[in-house]
């Protein structure tokens, strides 16, 4: 399944859940949805805490999930083609030098 299906899914959820209706007590905005996605990604960091491996990889996976179905959905109430974002984000990712010294930065 391709990007452009799992958001067709998460919208088909979000409808059957009726969160895409006036007066859903979770209106499907940008702003919301950015919320939902950092908190999301906060729980992340829960099976990091105090240890460097995850003690529940089903549970890792369950927020992982969780993140990119709030990512689909932000970039999909956004407009945004996420895969076309993606890829371009990764090209110009290539030009970009990493790890300068600090002489090269301006420092």
């Amino acid at each position: 399944m391709d990007l452009k299906e799992l958001t067709a899914e998460m919208q088909h959820f979000v409808s059957a859940k009726g969160w895409d209706q006036v007066g859903s007590l979770r209106p499907q905005t940008q702003r919301n949805l950015a919320i939902s996605l950092n908190l999301e990604a906060a729980e992340i960091l829960e099976h990091f805490q105090w240890s460097e491996e995850t003690r529940d990889p089903e549970g890792l996976a369950e927020e992982l999930a969780d993140v990119s179905l709030y990512l689909l959905q932000l970039a999909s109430v956004s407009q945004i083609d996420l895969e076309t974002a993606i890829l371009h984000k990764l090209e110009k990712n290539y030009h970009r030098q990493w790890d300068l010294p600090d002489e090269k930065k301006g420092k």
